[in-house]
């Protein structure tokens, strides 16, 4: 999977930068037994429904010609929200103090899901504090995803 991503969002980048837009993320997911492509995009503001437009305009044409991916699937340009994943180094560096949702693959203190505020992000070790001022620490292969949350 991570090939096909990989290739999109190289093919992406420059067209969704074209249109003063970032790239967050690319996505191909199997849901409902449909394939789905997702592209995220983010700007400064807010992304609207006219840029995701724009952005599946000019890169639908490119994705038909290379055509990356051999079986039927959805295409799909989208912000990244404001309760987006958190993924790479740079997200956490860029929201580093934001509160956040970190879901676990195994329940520690009998929970899977703890909230706080982004407080370290090392190698893939997340550090929250909670709001009631607890610390906790999380290794990597304890953490399934961290998403922003609103308050």
């Amino acid at each position: 999977m991570s090939k096909v991503t990989d290739m999109v969002a190289e093919m992406a980048r420059p067209i969704v930068e074209a249109q003063g837009c970032e790239l967050w993320d690319v996505e191909y997911v199997r849901e409902a037994g449909e394939w789905f492509l997702r592209v995220y995009i983010d700007k400064e503001g807010g992304v609207n429904i006219d840029d995701c437009e724009a952005v599946s305009r000019a890169l639908d044409p490119l994705l038909d010609e290379a055509d990356p991916i051999e079986t039927s699937y959805n295409f799909e340009v989208s912000s990244a929200g404001l309760e987006r994943a958190l993924k790479r180094p740079s997200d956490f560096e860029r929201f580093m103090g934001a509160y956040a949702a970190v879901k676990l693959y195994k329940a520690v203190d009998g929970r899977k899901e703890y909230l706080g505020y982004l407080r370290g992000y090392d190698g893939g070790t997340v550090t929250i504090e909670t709001k009631d001022g607890e610390t906790r620490i999380f290794e990597p292969a304890q953490v399934a995803s961290v998403h922003l949350r609103l308050e």
